[in-house]
This record gives C-alpha cells, sequence and structure tokens, in this order.
C-alpha cells in the first residue's frame, strides 16, 4: 500500500481516471476520422473505376 495520504492517493487516482478518459475520447475521435476518410477513399476509387470505364480504349492519359 502507499505511503501517501488519502488525499493525494485520491487525488493521484482521479488524474489517472481523467488521462484514461480522454485517452479513450481521443482514440474514439480518431476512430471516427479513420472511416470518414476510408469512406471517402473507397468513393474516390469508386469514382475513378467509373470513369476509367467512361474513356474510350486507347485514349492516352497525358
Amino acid at each position: 500500500m502507499s505511503t501517501c495520504s488519502p488525499s493525494v492517493y485520491n487525488h493521484e487516482s482521479q488524474a489517472l481516471w481523467a488521462s484514461k478518459l480522454t485517452r479513450s475520447y481521443y482514440q474514439d475521435d480518431q476512430q471516427a476520422k479513420l472511416m470518414h476518410l476510408q469512406a471517402e477513399i473507397d468513393s474516390l476509387l469508386e469514382q475513378l473505376q467509373n470513369l476509367k470505364h467512361q474513356r474510350p480504349d486507347g485514349v492516352s492519359q497525358e
């Protein structure tokens, strides 16, 4: 057991809890951003594939 007084121990516990809460919040936020970016990439790839299919064969890409 720690030799710290209960008030110091409680403060440290609260700080640790707040730190974990902040990290988990940002992880979820980053996960949401990643999912949004992945959806945007998928959409852009689909648009690119559609454009490739619309382009006549033999047309150079310059």
